[in-house]
């Protein structure tokens, strides 16, 4: 998968920072009690919440990438927009946008 463009730019101007952002990235995104899946989807539902649209989107491609279903994306943003609501619920409908 492609690197996203603020990992690009974060090893041009501060390769140290980038090390350690992915060392910590591997390390709760690892495989364990919790399914690799699963996490994905939480990154999608914070991002919802968080109101990070491009986040949102580039989550859900890789959603996709890794076999979740678009039934499990539309489910994540049920929840949330369950607890962010409308705002959360328009950011995270950019996991359907091309």
């Amino acid at each position: 998968m492609a690197k996203s463009w603020f990992m690009e730019l974060m090893e041009q101007h501060d390769p140290e920072l980038a090390q350690l952002y992915s060392t910590n990235r591997d390390f709760a995104m690892q495989e364990g009690a919790i399914p690799n899946k699963y996490k994905v989807l939480m990154t999608l539902l914070a991002d919802a919440l968080l109101g990070h649209a491009e986040g949102v989107k580039s989550i859900a491609q890789r959603a996709r990438a890794t076999g979740l279903s678009e039934e499990e994306i539309r489910e994540t943003l049920r929840v949330a927009y369950h607890f962010g609501g409308a705002a959360a619920l328009i950011t995270g409908l950019n996991a359907f946008r091309q």
